[in-house]
C-alpha cells in the first residue's frame, strides 16, 4: 500500500482531464438528467405523495413532505452518479473501449490511471448536485448560505461511492455482475437510509442497520444543510463520511491495481 501511495502524482489529473473532455464534448446529453431529475422528484413524490403525507416531523420540526425530501434527492444523486460513474463507465473504458490499455502506453502509471477514475466519479457527484441545487433553490426548497455546504459534502459522498464504485469494478468478471452490488448495496441504501422518510419511523432493528449504511449519514449531512439545521449526529456523521471514504479510496487503488496489472 505504501508504494501505491508513493507512486501517486498529479499525472492523474490527464485522466481526468481526459474523462471532462468526452464529458463536455457530449455536456448536452450529460445535463439533461441531473437538470430534470429533481423536477421529476418533485412533481412525482413531492408534490404527488406530499398530498397524502403533507407534513412530517423531524428534529423536533413540523415541515412540508417535499421540503424533507429535496435533501434526500441531493443524497441519492450523489451516491448514483459517483457509483454509476466508477462501475459502468468504467468497465466500457477498461474492457470495451480499452482506454487504460492506451494509457499505460504513455509514462503514465496504474496508480494515475486509478485516481484519475476516482476524481471523475468524485467530479461527477458534484456536477450534478451542483446542478440539482441550482434547480431546488429556484424552487425555493434551500436555505442560504448553508446550502452551499452541499458542494463539500458532494466531494466527501463522491469520492466514497466513488470508491466503492471502482471496488466493484475490481471484483467483477462481467458488466452484468454489476447487478449483484446494485441490488445488494445501492438499492436498499435508497430505500432505507432516511432519503425520502425520516429513520424514527423504522422498527429498532432496521433504524441500527440504517445507521451502518453511507447514505444514511450523507443525506443527513445534506439535509442539515440545504435545511439549515442542526442534528446531534453531525459530528458522528462527517467523521463517518471522511473516514469511509478515505478507506474506501485506499482499498480501491490497492485492489483496481491488482486488477490491471493481470
Amino acid at each position: 500500500m505504501r508504494e501505491i501511495l508513493r507512486n501517486l502524482s498529479f499525472q492523474s489529473l490527464r485522466v481526468w482531464q481526459r474523462d471532462a473532455d468526452v464529458y463536455f464534448t457530449v455536456w448536452k446529453t450529460e445535463f439533461l438528467p441531473p437538470l430534470l431529475e429533481p423536477i421529476l422528484y418533485v412533481f412525482g413524490f413531492g408534490l404527488g405523495l406530499g398530498q397524502l403525507v403533507h407534513n412530517v416531523h423531524y428534529e423536533g420540526r413540523s415541515m412540508p413532505y417535499l421540503s424533507f425530501m429535496a435533501p434526500g434527492v441531493l443524497a441519492v444523486a450523489i451516491m448514483f452518479w459517483a457509483f454509476f460513474e466508477t462501475t459502468f463507465s468504467s468497465y466500457v473504458r477498461m474492457y470495451y473501449q480499452k482506454t487504460f490499455d492506451a494509457i499505460l502506453a504513455t509514462p503514465l502509471l496504474v496508480e494515475d490511471v486509478i485516481l484519475g477514475e476516482l476524481l471523475w466519479g468524485t467530479s461527477k457527484a458534484m456536477i450534478a448536485s451542483t446542478i440539482m441545487l441550482g434547480v431546488l433553490a429556484a424552487l425555493g426548497l434551500v436555505s442560504w448560505p448553508t446550502g452551499l455546504l452541499v458542494i463539500p459534502i458532494a466531494a466527501a459522498g463522491g469520492l466514497l461511492f466513488a470508491a466503492f464504485g471502482l471496488i466493484m469494478t475490481s471484483a467483477v468478471k462481467t458488466i452484468s455482475q454489476f447487478n449483484v452490488p446494485m441490488f445488494a448495496f445501492i438499492l436498499p441504501m435508497f430505500t432505507f437510509a432516511g432519503t425520502f422518510f425520516p429513520l424514527d419511523v423504522l422498527p429498532k432493528w432496521a433504524l441500527a442497520v440504517a445507521w451502518c449504511l453511507p447514505l444514511t449519514h450523507l443525506s443527513l449531512l445534506v439535509r442539515s444543510a440545504v435545511l439549515d439545521m442542526g442534528h446531534p449526529m453531525l459530528p458522528l456523521s462527517a467523521a463517518y463520511v471522511v473516514v469511509a471514504s478515505l478507506g474506501l479510496a485506499a482499498w480501491s487503488l490497492k485492489r483496481m491495481k491488482k486488477r490491471l496489472i493481470q
